[in-house]
């Protein structure tokens, strides 16, 4: 199941999904990996990260993982689907930056961007 072309992937989705690239986690995992990996610039709230998680589910983006009850903790993997719209929200992203790039829009002083 795909989403709109007018419907952009949040920011959320997209690092919840960058994190599922790696293989299966649970949710505190993947709390874990976005609030490491955004250097604290984005930390997901259990409301907002299972919001988005049970989303992704309904999409086809996430599936169960096999055998993935850990206790209390279920984790979950990236289908086809979610690997799909992850290469497709990545591509839009490069688009955006290549072009911001060509018109020298971005600071290249604070280190981020070359």
């Amino acid at each position: 199941m795909s989403r709109s072309p007018r419907s952009l992937m949040t920011p959320a989705e997209l690092h919840i999904l960058l994190s599922f690239a790696d293989g299966p986690r649970h949710g505190y995992a993947v709390q874990q990996d976005v609030e490491a990996r955004t250097e604290g610039g984005l930390v997901l709230g259990p409301g907002t990260l299972y919001e988005a998680i049970h989303r992704m589910l309904a999409r086809g983006w996430l599936l169960e993982a096999p055998d993935s009850k850990q206790g209390r903790r279920k984790a979950y993997r990236l289908s086809d689907d979610g690997a799909l719209e992850l290469r497709r929200e990545l591509g839009r992203l490069d688009r955006v930056v290549a072009w911001a790039r060509s018109r020298n829009l971005l600071d290249t002083s604070a280190g981020g961007a070359s």
